[in-house]
């Protein structure tokens, strides 16, 4: 049985993996239809209907029904979305790591990947929600962020940030310290929980302890689910998720530009007499990397 998906020119998804995913399902012709586009993207872009249909070895009407069983509203609408996901970057996909690769071949499918899923992340990033965050953390009497594993690591990156914050601002990767620091939170205070799932536990309960003792709770989160739900503003940092086990963990990478879009944003903020606080602070540092011999 041959699945059909529902899809409009405007539509957001990756044809390409929508196709890939699909691929499985397709008829046995279509699928040639699939390999073809899978395999290079960017020919038929520039191909017309006969020049698609002669290179996967199918009639022109074969090709038609292949744009159709992925949801696209004829050839035209196929290359339309085909360009959209071009314009993101090489599919992830394509990026699959296998025993097979050497070292060059893995660097250059992590760096398509990563900058491929960036590229999806941002286009998802809601501006709306950025600012409310913005706000928040401007407003911010003290600031905690929250996380465990790989989004502990974003935690104690953001905590690292402090002085682009100018405001005391903590980092806890530790379940019974996350419970002791967000109950002691309060209002005027800011806690920021970091999970890419949205789904683990302690991280969702002390979002929701913060929120109780009057804290501001903002979430980063791959997606919506629990930890959404306990949150004031949520700043969805969506990524393309694929889970070969060589996969590198692009969701904290995301998050991490997250952050740094969050601490430049309210360093901005503050003003000139905290901009040349900055400047004095970078200015000692250098002098701490200094190569002279004393």
């Amino acid at each position: 049985m041959q699945t059909h998906v529902s899809a409009s020119v405007g539509g957001t998804g990756n044809i390409l993996e929508v196709a890939r995913g699909l691929r499985a399902e397709l008829r046995k012709s279509d699928r040639k239809v699939c390999d073809i586009v899978l395999e290079d993207p960017r020919r038929i872009l520039s191909a017309t209907v006969a020049e698609t249909a002669l290179l996967a070895g199918v009639s022109q009407p074969t090709v038609i029904r292949f744009c159709s069983a992925i949801g696209c509203d004829g050839f035209q609408d196929f290359k339309l979305r085909l360009a959209q996901s071009l314009a993101l970057g090489v599919p992830a996909t394509h990026s699959v790591i296998t025993d097979a690769d050497s070292p060059d071949q893995v660097a250059r499918k992590i760096f398509d990947y990563t900058m491929t899923s960036l590229d999806w992340a941002r286009n998802r990033l809601e501006s709306p929600a950025l600012a409310r965050a913005v706000d928040a953390l401007v407003a911010a009497q003290r600031i905690e962020f929250f996380g465990f594993g790989a989004s502990g690591i974003v935690a104690l990156d953001a905590q690292q940030k402090f002085p682009l914050f100018g405001v005391p601002c903590g980092a806890e990767i530790d379940s019974h310290q996350q419970v002791m620091v967000a109950s002691l939170l309060k209002p005027g205070d800011v806690a920021v929980a970091i999970s890419n799932t949205g789904t683990t536990r302690s991280t969702v309960e002390v979002a929701k302890l913060a929120r109780e003792n009057g804290a501001t709770v903002i979430g980063i989160t791959g997606n919506e689910g629990p930890l959404a739900d306990a949150c004031d503003i949520v700043l969805l940092t969506e990524t393309l998720e694929n889970t070969n086990i060589y996969t590198p963990t692009i969701s904290r990478i995301a998050a991490l530009v997250v952050v740094d879009i969050l601490s430049t944003a309210v360093a901005l903020r503050r003003g000139e007499a905290h901009v040349e606080s900055f400047k004095r602070m970078k200015k000692t540092l250098s002098h701490m990397r200094s190569t002279a011999r004393i």
